[in-house]
């Protein structure tokens, strides 16, 4: 009878190890299954802000972080900072060849080929060398920038005025441009990502012209 009852003794012990075990598997599997769980969103909540995160420039030179959603509500700021920059870029030169192929280099890469060509037809012209020879500098102040943004591409109009520095005198002309803007990739020299079509100068009469002091 001891006998019996030291077996059925040993079996209520086998029986609550085995539901001990059972009991601690699960626990061991429900904790591995949150932790992975938890892992996994917390690597979407990262990857999301990453991918909601990127970089623009502001007033053409400084690098800043933003969110996609901040910057489909800044577009049309930064539409007008890159045809703003652009003109800076182009128009802005001094009598040195050097100096005028740089600031031409970088503004390229911010319009089509209808860029290329107007600055190709200008330097046939002799306008550059004109500048140089005449030591004369000459610089651009853009006043206003008008956007359509219910189309695309979007057509834009600048007005500006632009200044011609020479040794005795100071032009004043006024520049009024227009084209269009197609959205492209973002690059080092790109940093808006916008690209100017079918770029021409619709007016770039004399305002003025007066000695210099």
């Amino acid at each position: 009878m001891a006998a019996d009852q030291i077996f059925f003794k040993s079996l209520r012990n086998l029986e609550t190890s085995y539901r001990n075990i059972r009991i601690l598997s699960f626990v061991s599997i429900g904790t591995f299954f949150c932790i992975t769980i938890g892992a996994l969103y917390f690597a979407y909540i990262i990857k999301t802000d990453s991918e909601s995160r990127i970089y623009v420039v502001e007033q053409g030179k400084t690098l800043i972080a933003a969110l996609r959603k901040d910057v489909r509500e800044n577009r049309p700021v930064e539409a007008r900072d890159h045809i703003k920059r652009f003109h800076e870029l182009f128009f802005t030169l001094d009598p040195d060849p050097g100096s005028i192929e740089d600031h031409v280099r970088e503004a390229l890469p911010y319009a089509d080929e209808s860029v290329s060509r107007l600055y190709l037809d200008t330097k046939e012209k002799g306008y550059y060398n004109n500048l140089v020879q005449a030591n004369a500098s000459q610089e651009i102040q853009v006043d206003s920038v008008q956007l359509d943004l219910n189309q695309y591409p979007y057509r834009f109009r600048s007005y500006a005025r632009q200044q011609i520095i020479r040794l005795t005198k100071v032009t004043t002309r006024r520049l009024i441009t227009g084209g269009y803007l197609r959205n492209v990739s973002r690059s080092e020299v790109n940093p808006h990502g916008f690209l100017i079509e079918q770029f021409g100068i619709i007016d770039n009469s004399d305002i003025e012209e007066r000695a210099r002091q």
